[in-house]
């Protein structure tokens, strides 16, 4: 971000798992303070690719169902915190993709004109390494704006 350059729009990415609660409400408050507009990208892991991920048996069936259930778990919980700031006379806008994040995060960022993006600095567990390995250097690398690393210790993984 050049010097003097003011915050107008924010973008928070979230993966909708319980991690990414932190970041919506660095997004809140930051939008707050800086009196910017808020949008939030739910990233949903596509079903097919969950399947295809699955398929040669990588994750025991137990895991790939709890991280579906937990997906849908947090979910709710972050609607509930969007239409609780909503009701508090908060807009935010909601963009939900299924798509490749890199390219959407990309196309939001530009059609949007998104001034900083916040987003946690690292995945949580298996499943989501998996799923998003490299892709938050991806991000890093191919942002035309400034961004937020939200860091947030999770629990020991059992790998």
């Amino acid at each position: 971000m050049k010097s003097g350059t003011k915050i107008r729009r924010i973008l928070v990415i979230s993966r909708m798992t319980p991690y990414f609660r932190e970041a919506i409400h660095y997004g809140v408050s930051l939008a707050r303070t800086f009196k910017a507009e808020l949008l939030v990208l739910h990233l949903v892991s596509n079903p097919v690719e969950m399947m295809a991920l699955n398929a040669p048996g990588l994750f025991p069936e137990e895991v790939y169902k709890n991280y579906l259930d937990s997906q849908h778990e947090e979910k709710e919980q972050l609607e509930q915190v969007i239409k609780q700031e909503i009701r508090d006379g908060f807009p935010i806008k909601e963009l939900i993709s299924d798509r490749d994040s890199l390219q959407t995060i990309l196309e939001i960022v530009r059609e949007e004109q998104i001034d900083l993006v916040i987003m946690l600095a690292h995945e949580e567990g298996r499943i989501e390494h998996s799923l998003f390995g490299g892709e938050n250097d991806a991000i890093i690398r191919s942002l035309p704006c400034s961004l937020l690393l939200v860091k947030k210790e999770p629990g020991p993984v059992n790998w």
